[in-house]
């Protein structure tokens, strides 16, 4: 086992190594902040980061099976992993991210490529790849899914506000946004062939359609798009909370309901 402590970094957190390559699992103490790497991790087993620890290599992170972290997972270059890739913040990558297994972050996901997991592909705020995003179950984020080609998905794709495809859009099931659908060319759902789908399966819903492309197969529901101020209101023991975010959490102040 390769176990990185306080010892092994430098003032700036950087690793004493340039990089690390084994076959050997790699851990470290809790609560040794951004560990930094100035060339790639490469494991054929895990790479497991405990409590307000992440990971920052400036080529590849590699695992032959899991990636865990507390905090935040970025490369310059790729993140690949046999299994799962979970992070307790966000994960980014220069080129692309893909796991066997599920992709999931606290926060956003991000890579300059392609977006591809064996299952499902979920983040509390954004999914954003500069190619394609491709999930073997479903695709869900607390904000954006956005795609420089196509998104694809073998379950439901969800997301908290918009969806945006540069191409096309498949889902096995059905698709469901607050903001606008944007995509060009075509647009499937309910294409799952493990079940017989049903009417749910094959919904369309939205705030709002935008596109040049055809609706292949499914129904469309716009339900319009709230404001961003409405959005931000909730009404919790007959008081009205507005929702103020910042890069951490998410404060609210509580107003009288009238």
């Amino acid at each position: 086992m390769v176990h990185i402590t306080k010892k092994d970094l430098d003032k700036d957190n950087y690793y004493k190594n340039s990089g690390i390559n084994t076959t050997e699992e790699i851990t470290c103490d809790e609560n040794l902040g951004y560990i930094k790497f100035k060339k790639s991790v490469i494991t054929t087993k895990s790479i497991i980061l405990g409590l307000s620890c992440g990971i920052k290599a400036g080529w590849e992170i590699e695992a032959g099976d899991e990636i865990e972290a507390g905090d935040e997972i970025e490369a310059g270059c790729g993140i690949k992993a046999g299994r799962g890739i979970e992070a307790g913040c966000g994960i980014k990558a220069g080129r692309e991210i893909k796991a066997g297994r599920e992709i999931e972050a606290g926060r956003g996901i991000k890579a300059g490529r392609e977006i591809e997991a064996g299952r499902e592909i979920e983040a509390g705020w954004e999914i954003e790849a500069g190619r394609g995003i491709e999930a073997g179950c479903g695709i869900k984020a607390g904000r954006e899914i956005k795609a420089g080609r196509e998104i694809e998905a073998g379950w439901e794709i969800e997301a908290g506000r918009g969806i945006k495809a540069g191409d096309g859009i498949k889902a096995g099931l059905s698709i469901n946004c607050k903001g606008i659908l944007k995509f060009s060319y075509q647009l499937f759902v309910g294409t799952c062939t493990w079940k017989e789908t049903t009417d749910e399966d094959l919904i369309i819903e939205c705030g709002k359609l935008e596109t040049d492309g055809k609706i292949v197969l499914g129904n469309l529901k716009e339900t319009g798009i709230l404001s961003e101020e409405v959005e931000r209101i909730k009404i919790i023991d007959g008081l009205k909370y507005r929702l103020i975010e910042d890069d951490k959490n998410v404060v609210s102040d509580g107003v009288k309901n009238e």
